[in-house]
């Protein structure tokens, strides 16, 4: 009987990092690539797991961004009304 889950769980190499890294250090490409390595259907488990940490951590650091972004116009709206 085969597998169910088509991911490969084999440790990925040294090499395969290395290029994993060097791609997402291309702008545009690396939010495409994020995508497809976290959502794809096949693949190294390793590096999916690695793609959504890297998508959550965005979507964390992105979401306080628009925070302080608020708050800080907010700010600036009630120290010029005063």
């Amino acid at each position: 009987m085969t597998d169910p889950t088509p991911f490969d769980s084999e440790p990925m190499s040294v090499k395969d990092w290395v290029i994993t890294l060097i791609i997402l250090a291309l702008p545009l490409i690396n939010i495409v690539m994020l995508l497809v390595w976290a959502f794809g259907g096949t693949g190294n488990i390793n590096r999916r797991n690695y793609c959504r940490a890297s998508l959550l951590i965005f979507a964390i650091v992105i979401g306080l961004a628009i925070c302080v972004s608020l708050l800080t116009a907010l700010a600036g709206l009630v120290v010029g009304n005063v």
